[in-house]
């Protein structure tokens, strides 16, 4: 019996496996601030100038490193630098041994599962370019995600 690649360490996945790992929810787009004292992660409704609002995905996915200098790349993420995810992400699921969510499109097949549940950013946003930075903190989203 052959394992579905998404239970299989990241690790050992390829580029293609990793890029459908990715549930499409919007959240690694949005700008987070982090409680120094408590290490807690705080996500807006503040968009990446390059997330797609409609789409719920980067606007320029192969261009974002080179055209936003604080975009982070995951896949050289460490264990402990995926707790910057939400709980519900894929890869930080998978770092963390767990199974995906049963709404994930890799197990539904559909990639609107992960709108259909709640999960994503779609139609939630606000650009960067919008916004002055002064006035984010008044964007930090209430509730977000459960952590488990």
């Amino acid at each position: 019996m052959t394992v579905p690649f998404w239970e299989i360490p990241l690790g050992e996945l390829s580029t293609d496996e990793w890029e459908a790992l990715c549930d499409g929810c919007g959240l690694c787009c949005m700008q987070k601030f982090e409680d120094e004292d408590t290490g807690e992660i705080y996500y807006t409704s503040i968009a990446c100038k390059l997330f797609d609002d409609n789409a719920c995905r980067c606007g320029d996915y192969a261009g974002r490193l080179f055209k936003v200098p604080d975009c982070l790349n995951i896949r050289g993420f460490s264990d402990e630098q995926m707790q910057w995810l939400p709980a519900t992400c894929a890869y930080r699921l998978r770092s963390e041994g767990k199974p995906l969510p049963d709404w994930h499109p890799l197990l539904t097949d559909d990639p609107e599962s992960v709108h259909a549940a709640g999960i994503s950013m779609r139609g939630q946003s606000h650009s960067e370019e919008e916004i002055p930075e002064e006035r984010w903190p008044e964007y930090i989203l209430i509730e977000v995600l459960p952590d488990e």
